[in-house]
């Protein structure tokens, strides 16, 4: 399975955004990749500007949404986007867009409330744990930026059956922060013996930084601070290899636990 990296930095302006993953469906389409994962909150972004969020929230059915899918058929496409909600915040949402047709949407499960940040001021939490797509051959588990710093959430995939975790993010400038990005995205890959895509948005508040590490936790593409798009391939001799070399889903001893 060929994957791709679409790294970019977010505008103001949601139209602006729809052509930057425009631009980014039609390289990876022409690179014959079968999934293109984008970064975390890709409808709008403004540092500047606190109150970006709400204004520029779109239904499912949105304009954003409904003129990128047209666009994707042939590639599955994953992405965050941000949803009103009834109890007037809004749902932090992965959707996945496979062949035209909008095929899942994840709410995010964990909030970002750490290092003087409350994403929960704005945002709902989700209720229900991440659901598995399957993607040619293999089986994609997705997770959502701070999703990833809870092992649980990358061991309830790997049980279910994910060869790949596929995780939007939007990974905030800090102390260290580049490198618990890399560990975790390394460590979840290891311990799970899955591939881990890994897309962050770059620009003024955020790393980039954009990844694959593959099941034995080799960092195989790597994208640095600037937009681009990579590129990498996805081997299932490689997952096999790693889980018969390191049969840590077959050794575990515990069960991940269920959402309360």
């Amino acid at each position: 399975m060929k994957v791709a990296l679409g790294q970019f930095a977010v505008a103001p302006e949601w139209q602006d955004n729809l052509e930057s993953c425009r631009a980014l469906i039609t390289r990876a389409r022409s690179e014959h990749a079968d999934l293109l994962v984008l970064p975390e909150g890709i409808l709008a972004r403004n540092v500047s500007d606190p109150g970006i969020l709400e204004r520029t929230a779109q239904p499912l059915d949105g304009p954003f949404i409904t003129e990128l899918l047209p666009h994707t058929h042939g590639l599955t496409v994953a992405g965050c986007v941000m949803v009103p909600n009834a109890d007037g915040r809004l749902f932090n949402t992965l959707v996945v867009l496979q062949d035209g047709v909008l095929t899942t949407a994840y709410n995010k499960l964990h909030l970002y409330d750490a290092f003087d940040k409350r994403e929960s001021d704005k945002i709902t939490p989700g209720q229900d744990l991440p659901p598995i797509i399957r993607v040619r051959d293999m089986k994609v588990g997705l997770m959502t930026c701070y999703d990833i710093r809870f092992p649980e959430v990358a061991r309830h995939l790997a049980f279910s059956g994910a060869d790949v975790l596929a995780i939007p993010a939007a990974w905030l400038r800090g102390p260290n922060k580049e490198r618990h990005w890399e560990i975790l995205n390394v460590a979840r890959a290891l311990e799970n013996t899955c591939y881990v895509v890994a897309v962050g948005e770059c620009g003024p508040s955020n790393i980039g930084a954009s990844m694959v590490v593959d099941p034995l936790g080799i960092i195989t593409t790597a994208l640095g601070e600037s937009p681009g798009l990579g590129f990498a391939t996805l081997e299932r001799s490689r997952l096999e290899h790693a889980r018969s070399v390191l049969p840590v889903l077959n050794n575990c001893r515990f069960t991940p636990p269920t959402l309360k």
